[in-house]
């Protein structure tokens, strides 16, 4: 029987089954309910992420008294947040659990216990700046040099998206538009692979010129120091298309694509367009009738003219018009609109991946320094799903699946393990549905000697 004390342990009975009786009880001995745990060190062996976060990571602690290394309570923290433990209470308990200790590289009965929530919050409250800035341009360069060539010109969807505070943690401003207290972390995408570049935790409140003007620097120089020839599109919503930001990018030969706000200036330009649409939807008798229109302007602030393009629609609403500005001088009206400027809202649902699915707003640190390491964690924890997802045939239906999807059919898989002195087996459900795909990601992502 178990100790008094534990009354998790004790059996408990469920309704009879055919005449049966059936009772139950927590004994089940070494299983996991995170059986995929190992996929996650497939990934990060492909990438040699942790190992790389850990050497950038500052480590002031009396050597003679570690129990955890610094990659051991990385790893550990950065898995849990994969297979869905966001908060660090959770590895109070799964730092017990046999399927994360050998994932962490330790014998799953007799080898020791993982960090404990104490250590794992010593650890996101011990960086300053500095060190939160290295790590930045150290994954920064991780993902530069994980391509295998320098590509000829790359496409950064920059954004921002409301992180909800749940106290008054420092530098959290209020939001009219939300209509709370919140932070606004800048997400940065490579759009033609989903890769999340980078995350900046800022105030909840709309960026200036100069702050996206030295996002941008900072970003662009630390890219180029890896890829100097390769071409540079940053595309954004209008708040981005400040003048700041305009005039750095074209002193630095990026490209840039940023919507823009309405004005009567513009308005008097593309009249004749919009006057034009609605006598044909009149005419036709049609719902909306499109049109584009490309012009030259230039704001007051501006010391130059730029290429603005104009979407016209007209409607039985009544009309829309949307304008963008872009440094690019090819393409069609249409085409720079459609194809290349709409296309950006992907970048949205990559933040909802990063945001919702990865729980990457859980920054309820007092301390901003806190809550960057935090941002830094769970970008990584993206890093290592999107690896496993990219392993994916593309002729199975996961290869396009959501990261919760991938999580409860890939990570969420159990596992008996048991350990003798010669062997450890793992012993995962009969009836796993995956079963086929899991042992193939297991020969691509943790290729071994037969």
């Amino acid at each position: 029987m178990p100790a008094a004390d534990d009354d998790t342990l004790f059996p408990f009975t469920l309704p009879n089954l055919c005449k049966k009786k059936v009772t139950a009880a927590f004994d089940g001995g070494t299983i996991s309910s995170d059986g995929g745990v190992f996929l996650l060190v497939g990934a990060d062996r492909r990438l040699g992420l942790i190992d790389r976060l850990a050497t950038l990571f500052p480590d002031t602690r009396d050597l003679a008294q570690i129990t955890h290394s610094m990659a051991d309570i990385l790893r550990e923290r950065i898995y849990a947040i994969a297979c869905g433990y966001p908060d660090g209470n959770d590895l109070d308990t799964l730092r017990s659990d046999p399927a994360f200790k050998m994932a962490c590289g330790r014998l799953p009965e007799s080898g020791t216990d993982l960090a404990s929530q104490p250590t794992i919050s010593r650890l996101e409250n011990a960086p300053v700046l500095r060190d939160l800035i290295r790590m930045s341009r150290g994954m920064v360069d991780l993902w530069c040099q994980s391509h295998v060539k320098a590509p000829k010109s790359i496409v950064l969807d920059i954004d921002d998206t409301a992180d909800i505070v749940h106290g008054h943690q420092q530098m959290s401003f209020f939001n009219a538009h939300q209509d709370e207290r919140c932070f606004a972390p800048i997400h940065i995408y490579d759009a033609d692979t989903g890769h999340c570049v980078t995350t900046i935790l800022r105030p909840g409140k709309t960026p200036g010129g100069k702050e996206v003007r030295g996002h941008l620097r900072r970003l662009v120089r630390r890219i180029r120091l890896h890829w100097p020839k390769t071409r540079i599109l940053i595309r954004g919503d209008s708040h981005y298309g400040r003048t700041e930001a305009m005039d750095w990018c074209e002193s630095n030969d990026v490209d840039y694509i940023f919507g823009f706000g309405p004005n009567a200036v513009l308005a008097a330009q593309i009249f004749p367009r919009l006057d034009a649409c609605n006598v044909q939807r009149a005419i036709g008798q049609l719902d909306k009738v499109r049109t584009f229109a490309a012009t030259r302007y230039a704001a007051k602030s501006w010391l130059r003219t730029r290429r603005v393009v104009a979407r016209i629609e007209a409607t039985a609403k009544g009309a829309d018009v949307r304008y963008v500005v872009t440094s690019l001088k090819w393409g069609s009206a249409k085409h720079l609109y459609e194809r290349v400027y709409c296309a950006r809202g992907q970048a949205e649902n990559l933040i909802k991946r990063h945001k919702s699915q990865l729980a990457s707003d859980r920054t309820s640190c007092r301390s901003p320094l806190a809550n960057q390491m935090r941002l830094i964690l769970h970008t990584a924890a993206y890093w290592l799903v999107r690896t496993i997802r990219d392993a994916i045939p593309a002729s199975e239906a996961l290869a396009s699946g959501e990261f919760s999807t991938i999580r409860l059919r890939l990570l969420k898989v159990a596992v008996r393990v048991r350990e003798t002195p010669s062997r450890i087996r793992l012993a995962f459900a009969a009836n796993c549905p995956d079963a086929a795909l899991f042992r193939d990601l297991v020969k691509v992502l943790i290729p071994h000697p037969t």
